[in-house]
């Protein structure tokens, strides 16, 4: 199985994987800034931008199994991983069952809970919309709600570009993954159960991962920090970017104590990106 993958930097690795119809791309806010201190990973996750879908059924296991099997190809384990939203539970099945290939965890707007019957519903009615009126009008709406209301004037071309994205999708990648994420396990005991540093972002106006939910895997937890974002929604990447970085990089701090190296400053524009060559 093919995935596009990107790194960008050099030093000790951190993966970040993207969420629910989106690409790599969502990250790149935060990328050139934590290349100057880490080999920052991105990948497209299966059925999303230049990765092809899997030709038949998937799991969210499945998916990270696949995303496993490119790092392990590539000498890339024993680093940290980031997954935002869909991310995240790729980024939990990845600690199930290869926790000692790691080096910490991090939930960016996401959750270990399963979905309840509530939200199985909302997903089975989004497929539903889908199929009868396609992946570009769910697209317009689904897109403004991961924002907080707020922030959306001054994210303007930020929405339009995530939009596209999510337009972009195809209808089968998005009822795919649509399905993946509503039979997922619970796997809070995961995180109980794990040691390694972990963080949890969490915005404080996300209705798609409440922030109580942060809260309660937070004191789950063994060896944990949150970071709560104030009057942001489930886009904290563009929506709290400054605050994101610091959060990332005190995090990544604690995973590789000899790195103390990052900067907190105001993000540069700077690209220094190449292929790993495995998609």
């Amino acid at each position: 199985m093919s995935i596009h993958s990107e790194i960008i930097g050099e030093g000790d690795p951190i993966v970040l994987i993207h969420g629910f119809c989106e690409t790599s791309s969502v990250w790149r806010p935060l990328t050139n800034k934590l290349a100057l201190s880490y080999q920052v990973i991105t990948l497209d996750l299966p059925g999303f931008g230049k990765s092809p879908l899997p030709s038949s059924s998937f799991s969210i296991m499945d998916i990270a199994e696949m995303v496993h099997g490119i790092l392990e190809d590539n000498n890339l384990l024993q680093s940290a991983v980031i997954g935002h939203s869909l991310g995240g539970y790729v980024a939990l099945a990845l600690a199930e069952r290869h926790a000692e290939d790691f080096k910490g965890f991090g939930l960016f707007h996401s959750t270990s809970f399963a979905d309840d019957d509530e939200k199985k519903r909302s997903r089975n009615k989004t497929i539903d919309f889908v199929k009868k009126r396609g992946v570009e009008v769910f697209a317009d709406s689904f897109v403004q709600q991961l924002f907080y209301v707020k922030n959306r004037s001054r994210l303007e071309t930020e929405i339009r570009q995530v939009t596209k994205i999510a337009g972009e999708t195809s209808e089968t990648s998005l009822i795919s993954y649509m399905e993946a994420m509503r039979d997922r396990p619970d796997r809070s005991n995961v995180l109980e159960s794990l040691t390694l540093p972990t963080l949890f972002i969490a915005g404080d106006q996300d209705g798609s991962v409440p922030i109580e939910k942060s809260r309660a895997h937070y004191e789950l937890m063994q060896n944990a920090t949150i970071k709560e974002l104030k009057d942001v929604a489930h886009m904290g990447m563009f929506e709290a970017t400054q605050e994101c970085f610091v959060a990332i990089s005190e995090f990544l701090s604690n995973v590789y104590p000899s790195n103390n190296s990052y900067d907190t400053g105001m993000l540069p524009d700077r690209d220094l990106k190449k292929n790993l060559g495995c998609g």
